[in-house]
């Protein structure tokens, strides 16, 4: 069969799809992130309360009205933590499960749990619960989320490695619709001026029709004939579960130009070991991981601590951080994102590229000299609210278009029959700098 015979993807139908299948990714963590306020507010400090927080604060500060609790305090990096680790083991996890378990059940099913999850939180907003129980079976939530989102996530970006580079852009620009959508949605909900537990209702809900059409537009892509050729194509059919061969065990001992003894249909036709795809993608995997936990070092945690300077008690610091911080950072990654669609600088070999990942240190030391609350140690000579947005413009759209940047060009620097297992390599790191950013975010937090 040759390039020739290749069928269009007729109204862009294949691209459509993994873009919602990629909202799908991001979306139910966005979903969490960007509702702390929601959260937050059940953990307000209670009599009750307040001689278990004796530890990490004085019960003359504890008890005090209006003050903070531990739990408050500590939700943005344990919410990151929970999070992130669950999603770098899980994505590890994939390479082992995914020959065991058929790819419609790995996607279908991680998708379905993460709806069950969210429907129930929509049901908890109306159940009363004590801070410390809520605390902790929302961190409960959040892992389920993440580790079922995880499986998803890679099992996707392997499939999107046997499509042309450009099927990667889609997943990641949907990925930066998610969080946009996400934070519209709450900001929407408190410009309704219902009571806060009854906007987060309409908000989740919300979330459970899009994790619905998520769900059926994967049912949808195997119809495609454009999806059709590219999977068999590549040496594999639908109906066989067309993209199990990221086997990241059983490709390890195959040399790469020896013929491979075809034990098992989910081979590929020529085995290679992972080390040696990594060889030849080290560049990209490294700088996304860095991205990303530079990302997620500042990302929810420091930056949601930012208090506007110049709002007083008016309308503009209710809205500062979920307009300023959640909806402009959501923007501009996903304009950084979708970018790539119509530019690809620096190129896949170019020396620029890690070279402006490194370059994104720099947003550590910024933030955390803008007006972060509490704090202890830094001063703070960028307390107008102008240093934060601009900041955080430079900072989220540098996260968006590096990031799809790399994760275009690394399953496209190795022969097509290891652009699968390039793709999950490439999701693991991406993931592993998640995991890192959750982890350096405590301490860069206490360092303010």
């Amino acid at each position: 069969m040759t390039a020739i015979s290749a069928p269009r993807d007729k109204y862009n139908a294949v691209w459509i799809i993994f873009f919602i299948l990629g909202l799908g990714t991001l979306l139910p963590w966005n979903f969490f992130m960007t509702a702390t306020q929601y959260f937050t507010d059940r953990l307000k400090v209670e009599p009750v309360f307040s001689n278990l927080t004796a530890n990490g604060m004085s019960n003359e500060t504890a008890g005090e009205p209006g003050s903070p609790s531990l739990l408050e305090l500590k939700f943005n990096n344990v919410m990151t933590l929970c999070a992130m680790v669950p999603l770098l083991i899980f994505t590890c996890l994939n390479s082992f499960i995914h020959q065991r378990i058929p790819q419609k059940l790995r996607i279908s099913g991680s998708l379905t749990v993460i709806l069950v999850v969210f429907m129930l939180t929509a049901v908890l907003v109306k159940v009363e619960m004590d801070p410390v129980p809520f605390f902790t079976f929302t961190m409960i939530k959040i892992v389920f989320i993440n580790s079922f989102g995880a499986i998803f996530q890679s099992s996707l970006f392997g499939l999107a490695g046997i499509l042309p580079a450009s099927y990667t852009t889609p997943i990641m620009s949907g990925q930066g619709l998610a969080g946009t959508f996400a934070a519209f949605s709450m900001i929407c909900a408190l410009a309704s001026g219902s009571k806060l537990q009854d906007s987060a209702f309409g908000y989740f809900i919300t979330a459970c029709v899009v994790i619905a059409m998520a769900i059926v537009s994967y049912f949808i892509l195997p119809k495609m004939e454009f999806f059709q050729y590219h999977m068999e194509s590549n040496g594999s059919s639908p109906s066989a579960d067309e993209e199990n061969k990221m086997d990241l065990l059983k490709k390890q001992n195959s040399p790469e130009k020896r013929p491979v003894v075809n034990l098992d249909e989910d081979e590929t036709p020529s085995g290679s070991s992972v080390f040696n795809i990594f060889k030849q993608i080290w560049v990209t995997a490294l700088s996304v991981c860095f991205i990303f936990t530079v990302t997620i070092g500042m990302f929810p945690a420091v930056t949601a601590d930012v208090k506007s300077a110049i709002a007083g008690k008016g309308e503009w610091n209710t809205y500062f951080i979920p307009v300023a911080c959640f909806l402009l950072f959501n923007l501009m990654d996903w304009a950084g994102r979708s970018l790539t669609a119509l530019c690809m600088w620096p190129g896949k070999d170019s020396m620029w590229l890690p070279a402006l990942v490194g370059l994104r240190i720099i947003f550590f030391p910024l933030f955390m000299l803008c007006n972060v609350q509490p704090r202890h140690y830094l001063p703070v000579p960028f307390e107008h609210d102008a240093w934060y947005i601009i900041f955080m413009i430079l900072f989220s759209f540098s996260n968006g278009y590096l990031a799809s940047l790399c994760m275009c060009y690394g399953p496209k620097k190795v022969p097509s029959h290891q652009a699968e297992t390039a793709g999950a390599i490439m999701a693991f790191f991406l993931s592993l700098g998640l995991a890192l950013g959750a982890a350096i975010s405590f301490a860069l937090r206490a360092m303010v």
